[in-house]
């Protein structure tokens, strides 16, 4: 049997698969309880929501700047992740409360980008 740890939907579990063509293991391929979640973003002050990476890559580019007023669906920060760029646009108009990362920055799944008020 071999162990990974995986994330499906935003939950983190610990797997254990039984490799195809092995001796046959006492039990079949069996899932464990949820492991440590994602570590938290960074705290936002009261009535700021905090946009995180949807998904691991490298901060690109950052077209707003703290305290700028965005709209819905505007672009906040252009990532690259498996050799694509995506975009993380804002799910709403505020002003941007703070930005948490920088350009050529490698982030992973769940960590604080910016602040919206």
């Amino acid at each position: 049997m071999k162990k990974f740890n995986i994330k499906v939907n935003g939950n983190a579990y610990s797997v254990e698969v039984e490799e195809v063509g092995a001796a046959p293991a006492a039990a079949a391929a069996a899932v464990a309880a949820p492991v440590a979640a994602a570590p938290a973003a960074a705290p936002a002050a009261a009535g700021e929501e905090v946009i995180a990476a949807p998904m691991p890559g490298t901060i690109v580019s950052i077209p707003v700047k703290a305290g700028e007023a965005v709209t819905k669906g505007q672009v906040l920060v252009v990532f690259e992740a498996m050799k694509m760029e995506q975009e993380v646009m804002a799910p709403h108009d505020g002003t941007v409360g703070a930005v948490y990362v920088a350009q050529g920055e490698s982030v992973d799944t769940g960590k604080a980008l910016l602040s919206l008020n």
